[in-house]
């Protein structure tokens, strides 16, 4: 009994039906398909998508194994999937790339108080725990909160070179938290909190990171200028809650960004609703909707929302964040889903044609 010869050229052909639902393109044209081998009937071959956090791997799998699987000769099909995160190349002149760095995200609000460090931890954490390679960097200068957030308390030291960053939670991260006392006030004018931002860029020994996650001060004031007059910044997000103030200066954030040239990633809506232990129902302490409605009327995605739950606030205070404190519970999950658009739309980014990439 002879087996018909499988081509690799058919292989590929088959995968064409396989598309990735953020690019709108099949793995094939996209490059995604790595290392085909076939061995008479035996095919193997590795899907290498752009996000680690990508929510419907396994179904591209599935569909990648049902494809070729229904070409004649083939006996047997291995598909292996795994993530290389493309960088994001910034079209503005002058902001030159930080080495072992491929995208930088800021993480913004209009005003204080809305849960902007809260979000941007938990989503550092988030894509880590999906396996990306991930660093924090404290810009909010004036009340650095991270080492609290993050439960790490030490002093940044170096290597004779650059500075080395503190780890945990899987996260390389500086802040001005480390060379401080928890009660020193930073009273500081614009170009020196400028300077200090170019060394938390440029001077760390960042190594290999596929994010880094810039929680960024709130408002619309220095560092965000400086920020993006002198690095590649691949997007921002914008926290916001459903309160009308809220939203109001979550408009203003949003429209500085684009006025400084930087993508808006998107919209996350935090304390969007609280949901009572004991009889599970919802109430909208902070009214609804306002985090889609701003995302729709000024043109960005919306991300998510971030329910009030307890845990969210006691793992922000004994540094251990509510994704790795109960990564089960439905506000681990809401700062996982977040994660998964975010990192999506900085797929979208760099692959859109306005933009060039780098591998």
């Amino acid at each position: 009994m002879t087996t018909e010869n499988v081509e690799p050229a058919a292989v590929l052909e088959a995968l064409r039906v396989v598309q990735d639902p953020d690019l709108g393109r099949d793995i094939v044209s996209l490059n995604f398909v790595k290392d085909l081998r076939v061995e008479g009937g035996e095919v193997s071959f590795v899907i290498e998508l752009t996000t680690p956090a990508c929510p419907v791997k396994e179904q591209m799998h599935d569909q990648a194994v049902a494809a070729v699987s229904a070409l004649a000769g083939v006996t047997d099909v291995t598909v292996d999937m795994t993530a290389n995160v493309r960088a994001v190349a910034s079209p503005e002149a002058g902001r030159a790339p930080i080495p072992g760095v491929k995208n930088i995200i800021a993480v913004g609000a209009g005003k204080g108080g809305v849960g902007k460090t809260t979000v941007a931890v938990n989503l550092a954490v988030a894509l880590s725990r999906y396996g990306g390679r991930v660093g924090m960097i404290d810009a909010d200068v004036y009340g650095p909160n991270i080492p609290i957030m993050l439960g790490v308390r030490t002093q940044l030291e170096t290597d004779g070179k650059k500075i080395v960053p503190a780890e945990k939670h899987g996260i390389l991260v500086v802040s001005m938290g480390f060379m401080t006392q928890d009660d020193t006030p930073i009273i500081w004018r614009g170009p020196m909190l400028h300077g200090v931002i170019q060394q938390f860029f440029r001077d760390v020994r960042w190594d290999e990171l596929d994010y880094l996650i810039v929680d960024m001060p709130p408002g619309t004031g220095d560092i965000a200028l400086s920020l993006s007059q002198t690095v590649p910044v691949a997007g921002a997000i914008v926290v916001t809650t459903p309160q009308t103030v809220s939203v109001a200066d979550s408009r203003r954030a949003i429209a500085m960004y684009k006025k400084l040239n930087v993508p808006v990633l998107g919209v996350v809506e935090n304390m969007s609703h609280y949901v009572c232990p004991s009889c599970d129902h919802e109430s909208d302490i902070f009214g609804t909707g306002g985090g889609e409605s701003v995302a729709k009327d000024m043109g960005v995605p919306f991300l998510g929302r971030i329910p009030i739950y307890q845990s969210i606030r006691e793992g922000g205070d004994s540094g251990n964040p509510v994704v790795v404190a109960e990564p089960d519970s439905p506000a681990a999950r809401a700062f996982l889903d977040v994660a998964e658009r975010a990192a999506a739309q900085v797929s979208i980014a760099a692959f859109s044609p306005v933009t060039a990439t780098v591998s």
